[in-house]
């Protein structure tokens, strides 16, 4: 049991942790994608670091802010680049349409990436 405190409550965190990238902010504090057709689809989202926590936990990316460059996709969060490692990418096709990343800060207030889902036209 005490093997699992410590994981769970840095998922829990994780999944606290938005990161806002100048572009619209998916969080959903009134509830408002409760009936949402595609929040079942959302909440079970993963890519190779795990769940991507749900819709309200990302955010929506512009097509200007985000591209492939030397084989990887990166997305512009706050006005700098961010490479998103191969591991974060959804690879199931994108149902939603616009991209949308699931940013957090590290222990060292570093801008990591736990999911990216590329938009639809990818």
């Amino acid at each position: 049991m005490r093997r699992l405190i410590g994981p769970t409550v840095a998922m829990v965190a994780l999944c606290m942790t938005v990161f806002f990238a100048g572009g619209v902010s998916a969080r959903d504090p009134d509830g408002r994608y409760a009936n949402s057709p595609l929040k079942q689809w959302f909440d079970q989202l993963a890519s190779g670091k795990g769940l991507c926590c749900s819709f309200a936990d990302g955010v929506s990316v512009q097509d200007v802010d985000w591209d492939t460059h030397d084989g990887s996709y990166r997305v512009r969060l706050q006005g700098e680049w961010v490479v998103v490692p191969d591991v974060a990418v959804v690879s199931e096709p994108n149902r939603f349409g616009p991209a949308v990343v699931w940013p957090y800060l590290d222990a060292n207030g570093t801008t990591q990436i736990r999911c990216f889902l590329p938009g639809a036209g990818a």
